[in-house]
């Protein structure tokens, strides 16, 4: 099933940079999966803002990866400080070409491409209210259903 990356209003990526936001974003997914975190793409929070990857464990941990594609993909998001109140952990995802000086230290970085990726630096743990834990993972129960039964139907 093919990814449909969403358009938000931000500057327009190009075809390259769609490219390679499509290669993070399956690494990313092969990571968590790896790291036993069930991946989900485009997951939109109960502020409306929408986490490129979350990822859920068997013990209820929500993990985010913002993929950024490029250097003015990344300098034009200043909203990925929303998403520290919705997970447990944070990453950026870049891949291997980002410079990744330009990422905060304060927040985890994953570097990635087309057939996985690496954890370069850990993610602080961050304090997710449990009423908010409660709300993600049932909204990312329903969002993981309803795309299944979407691709099912497709079938």
């Amino acid at each position: 099933m093919a990814i449909k990356f969403i358009n938000t209003g931000e500057p327009e990526l190009t075809e390259e940079d769609e490219s390679r936001t499509a290669e993070i974003t399956r690494g990313v997914r092969r990571l968590f999966l790896d790291l036993g975190f069930a991946p989900l793409c485009e997951l939109t929070l109960i502020t409306g803002r929408r986490v490129d990857v979350a990822g859920l464990n068997k013990k209820g941990e929500l993990i985010v990866a913002e993929v950024k594609s490029s250097i003015p993909d990344f300098r034009s998001d200043q909203k990925w400080t929303e998403y520290l109140d919705h997970c447990d952990r944070f990453f950026f995802a870049v891949n291997r070409d980002f410079p990744t000086e330009l990422i905060p230290a304060d927040v985890g970085l994953i570097i990635a491409d087309g057939y996985g990726g690496t954890i370069v630096r850990e993610s602080p743990t961050l304090s997710l209210a449990p009423a908010r834990r409660k709300n993600l993972t049932l909204k990312f129960a329903r969002v993981a259903a309803e795309r299944l039964t979407g691709f099912l139907d497709e079938s």
